[in-house]
């Protein structure tokens, strides 16, 4: 029975699960990412892979799932929210620690992967897994294959432009981008400067489903944004089916209400794309990692 380990390389946490031949968990576990700290977050993807091993009595097959890409230029990472991976050979060191090959796709392409191979997508041909969360990501999966394209930025929606929206600074250096307007931080910043109220999304949705007023605007006008940009995703690539991912996934309402505005923008007679709820939910990232090996 093959082993198959994946490891989800978040800004907070580094998780790793076991896979058997069927995708049956074996083993999870997840420790404190080491914030701004290259080599001591080397040591502990190292601890984490050894540990499982040394539990489960063999050697498995890793992917990594990263905020991030590889260059496809140099082979070190780029476009890493977790900064301190930005311009580091982290595949060639791992390889090196763990003596063996490996895989490392952006944490969104495992996401999109999971939900395709055995998740909401499953059966789908074209899926387009969405990460609504700290960040925004995308990732392509056609036929039961990553799409990574040839610069290493498929499905990277989150810094295009939000049309018809004001423009407030990304960390990416560009302005309006999507992810400043639909990531978590983003809709807390939306409502704060509407509102001056300063609550976080999980605190907004809470409101709105109480009744307030203020709370309940800040999430139309989320809802209305998120439509348009999910359908220029639609307008180009026309996906089967749209998974959405990361902690604003859990907003129930999504699933009813952008379909029902994104047809306006999309440029169709009828919208036959579904949005769906993740079958995995949290785990989808480290268990796309899984399969990536």
């Amino acid at each position: 029975m093959a082993l198959r380990l994946g490891i989800d390389l978040g800004g907070t946490k580094i998780e790793i699960i076991a896979l058997d031949d069927d995708g049956g968990e074996m083993l999870r576990r997840r420790v404190a990412t080491p914030r701004d700290d290259y080599r001591a977050t080397l040591g502990a993807i190292a601890g984490l892979v050894k540990d499982i091993e040394a539990e489960l009595g063999r050697q498995g097959s890793v992917g990594i799932g990263i905020p991030g890409a590889e260059s496809r230029l140099t082979g070190l990472i780029k476009n890493a929210n977790s900064t301190w991976l930005i311009g580091r050979p982290l595949r060639q060191d791992l390889e090196a620690l763990l003596h063996r090959p490996l895989r490392i796709e952006n944490d969104a392409n495992c996401f999109a992967l999971s939900e395709a191979t055995d998740g909401a997508g499953a059966g789908a041909e074209v899926v387009f897994g969405v990460i609504l969360g700290t960040g925004v990501g995308g990732g392509i999966v056609v036929r039961g294959q990553i799409i990574v394209g040839a610069n290493a930025i498929a499905g990277e929606w989150g810094h295009n432009p939000l049309p018809d929206s004001r423009r407030p600074d990304c960390y990416c250096g560009r302005r309006g981008c999507v992810e400043t307007l639909l990531s978590g931080p983003g809709l807390a910043s939306d409502h704060e400067a509407a509102c001056g109220q300063a609550f976080e999304a999980k605190e907004i949705a809470e409101r709105a489903a109480a009744g307030d007023a203020d709370c309940e605007a800040t999430l139309v006008r989320y809802e209305g944004r998120l439509a348009r940009a999910l359908a220029q995703v639609i307008n180009i690539l026309d996906p089967d089916a749209i998974v959405l991912g990361g902690g604003l996934s859990n907003l129930d309402r999504l699933y009813d209400n952008v379909p029902r505005l994104w047809r306006a923008h999309v440029f169709s007679d009828d919208v036959a794309t579904r949005l769906l709820r993740p079958r995995h939910g949290d785990s989808s990232g480290v268990r796309g990692a899984a399969w990536l090996g």
